[in-house]
């Protein structure tokens, strides 16, 4: 009866140290751009990282969302400071730049080269990456307008990501939904983090499953 006691603990005890390994890893995301991923003018919890994490573990997922979002971020800026964090490189990250190109009237195809190196400094290590598109205001112009918009989608066909194609979708110029025409509110977040969430959770899953494969 002893010996049969001694059994059971030892076996206890092999599944209490197996469990860390049985249990899912945890997904990290890391969410780069300006002050629309920064959560301007709001508290850090109502921040769209912040938001878009809540939802995917309400989901069940085991994931972090990592606010690397910057006020005043240009492609140019996010170029410079990416680096920083790809010393230990998330599983997943969501690329939200170039508004701020856009507002300043600066050259689409500057910030298509800084977004395109943005894209293979990620993936080349192995970042799944959801691309959040831009779209640029009528007032700059048809030529402008064009030559902007276009650089999303031509973007994501080129390093084989997927693509939000506008990352303020549903809530641009809407007062109720954004402070100033352009930055969300607190109920405007949620409504960016709901549309997107698809293919934020299709993100998170991808990783997940390659982490099962890999075992």
């Amino acid at each position: 009866m002893n010996k049969r006691l001694v059994l059971l603990a030892l076996a206890g005890l092999c599944l209490a140290l197996l469990a860390p390994a049985l249990s899912p890893r945890q997904v990290t995301i890391l969410a780069f751009g300006d002050s629309l991923t920064a959560g301007y003018g709001l508290a850090q919890e109502e921040a769209f990282p912040a938001v878009l994490e809540g939802m995917l573990l309400q989901e069940g997922l085991k994931v972090r969302v990592i606010n690397a979002g910057l006020s005043g971020e240009t492609t140019a800026g996010g170029r410079a400071r990416l680096a920083s964090y790809l010393k230990d490189p998330p599983q997943a990250a969501i690329l939200e730049l170039g508004a701020n190109d856009c507002l300043r009237g600066l050259d689409p195809a500057a910030a298509e080269e800084n977004l395109s190196a943005m894209l293979h400094e990620l993936t080349s290590r192995g970042v799944k990456v959801l691309l959040a598109g831009m779209l640029a205001p009528s007032y700059r112009g048809e030529g402008y307008v064009k030559s902007f918009n276009a650089i999303y989608p031509r973007l994501a066909q080129r390093h084989g990501v997927d693509l939000y194609p506008f990352f303020l979708a549903g809530v641009w110029e809407d007062q109720r939904l954004t402070m100033d025409g352009l930055h969300p509110t607190a109920k405007g977040v949620r409504v960016i983090a709901q549309g997107i969430y698809p293919q934020a959770k299709r993100l998170a899953l991808s990783v997940l499953e390659g982490q099962q494969a890999a075992k």
